[in-house]
């Protein structure tokens, strides 16, 4: 299970520039890489939704070494409503508290040295007000679970995970496939996890010669495959193969296969311009504002 890689988190947003600033200008992440699709993707990547949408990747580092942040825009939807799934992602950044202070962003204290902050759309971050570390700042992605023994089991035993620790009085605990990557933490919210429509997605490579053997564990195990193996196409890249499946509460769990993702996720070095050539001509905000209408809430 070591060679199982966890890689990044998929949001849904709204609002792409305000979103960018954030990333970009607050957190200090830069765009690894942004690619326009015409129609839905085929594992639903985008969330239930078939038409015209954006993905841009963005993180610390590339994606070979560093967890990282997949930005789901699709044209027409200007919002989505949170439930209580996702409880928020922790890195740790003195520059980013200090370029929050800087530009007004909303900041609380949480802790010591830990503030907590929102990116456009509620999302939470945990930031930890120490020097960032030369290795990947993201320390671990937090879940909301109604059974953390139940969610224990899948994670750990079903996906191979490794329990890194856990905090009876916080009801929470921590996995990992190794010590470097960023871990995952779940959190026992005491009732049913609600995910409405801002729902993510958690996604991590294995080699490919697993995907057809886990799919055939969970399968066998009578859990949840919400795509069964399929190969997904980017033009002019590389085709990779996924399985999406989901955990007891309903988590949505990208696997994909590691060696043809490596070729997919190199980084693009016009992709912060192209993000940019994106924004300037969406024309969806004025026109809406024009025929004096609002986008669509999920």
């Amino acid at each position: 299970m070591a060679l199982r890689r966890a890689l990044h988190f998929v949001f849904k947003i709204g609002d792409r520039a305000k979103t960018a600033t954030f990333y970009r200008d607050v957190l200090g992440m830069k765009v690894l890489r942004h690619e326009e699709f015409e129609e839905g993707c085929k594992a639903s990547c985008n969330g239930p939704y078939d038409g015209r949408w954006s993905k841009t990747m963005v993180g610390f580092g590339p994606e070979d070494d560093h967890f990282v942040v997949e930005l789901t825009y699709n044209y027409g939807v200007g919002e989505y409503k949170l439930g209580n799934d996702f409880r928020g992602i922790t890195l740790q950044s003195s520059s980013a508290v200090s370029n929050a202070k800087r530009l007004g962003w909303p900041l609380t204290e949480v802790g010591e040295a830990l503030y907590l902050i929102h990116a456009p759309g509620g999302y939470p971050f945990y930031l930890v007000d120490k020097e960032q570390p030369s290795t990947d700042p993201v320390q671990k992605v937090c879940l909301g679970v109604s059974d953390l023994h139940r969610s224990t089991q899948y994670w750990a035993t079903l996906l191979g995970m490794k329990v890194m620790e856990k905090n009876e009085l916080k009801k929470t605990i921590l996995l990992g496939f190794t010590d470097t990557q960023c871990k995952l933490e779940l959190h026992d919210v005491g009732g049913t996890v609600d995910h409405a429509t801002a729902f993510g997605r958690i996604a991590f490579s294995c080699p490919r010669e697993q995907l057809p053997e886990l799919e055939a564990l969970i399968k066998k195990e009578s859990q949840k495959i919400l795509t069964p193996l399929v190969s997904l196409d980017t033009p002019g890249k590389a085709t990779v193969e996924v399985v999406i499946l989901a955990d007891p509460d309903g988590h949505e769990i990208c696997f994909v296969g590691d060696e043809a993702f490596r070729e997919l996720s190199a980084t693009d070095p016009k992709g912060n311009d192209l993000l940019d050539k994106a924004m300037a001509e969406d024309k969806s905000d004025e026109w809406f504002a024009k025929h004096n209408r609002q986008k669509a809430t999920a």
